[in-house]
């Protein structure tokens, strides 16, 4: 069975024909399909829609929730509802296409590169890439920067990591969680346990009723999570190679500073000509300042260590793909 999870916020007058749709392509293709709506906190009237669909087609189901929590905490209540092996997420504002989940399917099954003679090895996540955009350019320039970003900090090369239409294996979620806004760097945190992703490109359908969430606000906040997201996947299981390494270079460059100072004063002794007393010297406020700075923050990076260390979340720091018989009895 394949899910579709679809997140809906004041939505109300597409769902309907995005429903009928994705039936439309189902039948055409011979594919089972489940559809979870995720109302989240719509004021228009999108529950009622939901509730109709329901209503009339079996294995159409919706949830709602008592406020807006947001894009992210939708996608996860509709993965833990979800009861396909193979989840497909879309925007509900029509521009996602679903005649693309074919697509999404055969590029999960063959869309690795070639290998073993193969034409191709599984996915476990595929993006899209709206590689022809039906959106105002100051919505569309902000994302691309943002693109560009996210692949430079992470090296999960994607052209489009906004994208909401993404196929992903359902076991990917047994390792991933996700909170505040980190939806749209699925693709990171799954590539950081070690899951195969791809790409492929899909068509962009223009607006036809609502409006763009995206900009310049949404922008800043991303990149917000995007620091959030690098330290997650660079430094999650070792807080303190970061903080400490960078406390370190702080504490050693403040010693520096102050050692230089000593030994001026020192030399002032026989010689007070030579340099300005140390009252005068901006660099001893600037060398204590880099000093202190430095300590606190190998301090903070072991408080951080200890509650990794004992306060953690119980999860391994590694994923297991496949296992022998043998080994998953012991």
């Amino acid at each position: 069975m394949i899910s579709l999870i679809i997140p809906v916020y004041n939505e109300a007058e597409s769902l309907e024909t995005l429903h009928g749709e994705i039936l439309e392509v189902a039948s055409k293709h011979g594919l089972e399909v489940e559809i979870v709506f995720v109302d989240d906190g719509s004021a228009d009237g999108s529950w009622n829609r939901i509730k109709g669909l329901a209503a009339i087609h079996a294995n159409t189901r919706g949830l709602r929730f008592r406020g807006n929590f947001g894009k992210a905490a939708a996608l996860m209540a509709g993965f833990q509802a979800a009861k396909g092996e193979i989840f497909i997420t879309l925007d509900a504002d029509l521009q996602d296409d679903p005649g693309e989940i074919p697509n999404f399917l055969q590029k999960l099954a063959t869309g690795g590169p070639p290998a073993d003679g193969l034409p191709g090895s599984p996915l476990d996540v595929v993006s899209g890439w709206k590689k022809v955009r039906h959106d105002p350019w100051h919505k569309v320039f902000p994302s691309k920067i943002f693109n560009w970003m996210v692949s430079a900090m992470t090296g999960v090369r994607l052209h489009d990591h906004n994208c909401g239409m993404k196929a992903y294996r359902a076991n990917i979620f047994q390792e991933v969680r996700l909170y505040g806004e980190l939806h749209r760097f699925i693709p990171v945190l799954a590539a950081a346990r070690g899951f195969k992703i791809g790409e492929l490109v899909i068509q962009h359908r223009a607006r036809k009723f609502g409006f763009s969430k995206y900009g310049v606000r949404r922008f800043l906040k991303g990149f917000l999570d995007l620091l959030t997201v690098k330290f997650l996947t660079g430094f999650g299981q070792r807080p303190q190679h970061l903080l400490g390494g960078l406390g370190l270079l702080s504490f050693l460059g403040g010693s520096a500073g102050l050692a230089y100072l000593a030994v001026t004063w020192v030399i002032r002794l026989w010689h007070p000509d030579w340099f300005p007393a140390l009252h005068d010297r901006p660099l001893l406020i600037y060398a204590a300042a880099t000093l202190l700075l430095g300590a606190q923050m190998m301090s903070i990076g072991f408080l951080a260590e200890l509650v990794t260390a004992y306060q953690g979340k119980a999860s391994d720091s590694f994923s297991i793909q496949e296992a022998t018989s043998e080994q998953m009895n012991r």
